[in-house]
């Protein structure tokens, strides 16, 4: 019960960060794909560079290889309604989706940042939902901010309670294991 509290309440904590910078903005700092990696991030509260570099690197292959797919296959075209059947621009923009999504998953493969929510990052903007350069900035900028806040609180908390793990306590995460 423990765990499910704390996660719940710490994603949404990363959340909200996010939340108010994109309220205050009015830029979209906040998107699909950003809450499972908020959730992950929530569920296991380590703060390992590698994990670092993993979510980032994820998300920043996913969105240039949305913002590549929808530039040459379905540029001006945007899943905003359902398209017709048949028509040119859903196929265009199912082509691009369909592109965007191997393209980011050969990737993530082969450059070790395997996140499965950037496989949305790609879909949310191969559709046409935010394809600009200036999203995807955006998109890379917002994970990057989602990320270092964690570390940050991993960090605070660290200070504050020593070596015991946000989820475990002292005994278990000296042995590396932990209750659910």
């Amino acid at each position: 019960m423990r765990r499910r509290l704390g996660t719940s309440l710490y994603a949404g904590l990363l959340f909200t960060v996010l939340g108010l910078v994109a309220w205050a903005t009015g830029q979209p700092f906040i998107f699909p794909s950003l809450g499972p990696s908020a959730f992950v991030l929530a569920f296991d509260r380590r703060s390992e560079r590698e994990r670092a570099v993993r979510v980032v690197g994820s998300h920043l292959i996913g969105g240039v290889a949305g913002l590549a797919a929808w530039t040459v296959i379905a540029d001006g075209a945007a899943l905003t309604a359902t398209p017709p059947a048949f028509s040119p621009e859903g196929f265009r923009l199912t082509a691009s989706a369909v592109a965007s999504l191997v393209a980011t998953s050969w990737a993530m493969i082969a450059t070790d940042c395997v996140h499965p929510p950037a496989c949305a990052t790609t879909l949310i903007v191969s559709l046409g939902l935010l394809s600009t350069r200036a999203e995807v900035a955006i998109i890379v900028a917002s994970v990057a901010v989602l990320v270092a806040f964690h570390a940050a609180v991993i960090l605070l908390f660290k200070r504050l309670v020593g070596d015991t793990h946000p989820l475990y306590g002292r005994e278990e995460a000296r042995n590396g294991r932990g209750s659910s």
